[in-house]
């Protein structure tokens, strides 16, 4: 039993160690693509709002969605982006990501003709890949919060997709610690999705054009 125990502790330390070296890898290979300041933001006319539900588990406004939509709405103010793409989850009809943003959005100002929905956007790689393989985006601004930028950022470099974040305002502690934790395990799947698995979209289909 002393050798199996030997051999469960080495694994554990192992996979510790990967877990460590892709979140450092992916956090150093993309910080300088994360802007906090919306005067800097360098003028990528396209914008990718990730998706996240509207609301909480117990019913109350989701604080990642609001402080997403609050930003990508002030950037459309300040003509920073011209169009926006809003890609996430669509499972049934009562739950569709992407039509919730653009409620949000247009109570904002933003018209619909600056808005086109992806439906297909069930996680991040889906969201990033299908922005350049169906909607033709090589150059793009993405939007959400600054722990999940990054890992955004690392799937469009492994995409040769020239993009920066613009980063939205984080919750108080309290709403991001799990969400957090659940990042350091994503962004190794990322990891491994990317150069391991040779991942893919779930749903592709047929190259589509932006709203006008």
């Amino acid at each position: 039993m002393r050798w199996l125990k030997r051999i469960i502790i080495g694994l554990c330390c192992l996979f510790l160690v990967f877990l460590i070296g892709c979140n450092v890898w992916i956090v150093k290979s993309t910080e300088s693509q994360v802007y906090e300041d919306l005067q800097d933001l360098p003028a990528h006319r396209v914008a990718l709002v990730l998706g996240t539900s509207h609301k909480l588990a117990g019913g109350k406004a989701n604080p990642f969605f609001e402080k997403r939509m609050e930003t990508a709405a002030e950037l459309y103010r300040m003509g920073k982006i011209d169009h926006f793409i809003l890609s996430g989850d669509n499972r049934s009809r009562f739950y569709n990501e992407p039509v919730a943003m653009r409620k949000a959005l247009m109570k904002l100002g933003v018209p619909e003709t600056a808005i086109t929905l992806d439906y297909a956007g069930l996680r991040t790689l889906d969201s990033v890949v299908r922005c350049q393989k169906i909607f033709g985006q090589d150059k793009i601004t993405i939007i959400t919060q600054p722990f999940h930028s990054y890992r955004a950022l690392f799937i469009s470099q492994y995409y040769d997709i020239d993009a920066v974040a613009m980063v939205a305002e984080e919750p108080d502690f309290e709403y991001s610690f799990k969400v957090r934790l659940r990042e350091y395990l994503a962004r190794t799947k990322a990891v491994l999705d990317l150069y391991v698995l040779k991942t893919e979209p779930r749903f592709m289909g047929r190259k589509e054009e932006l709203n006008s």
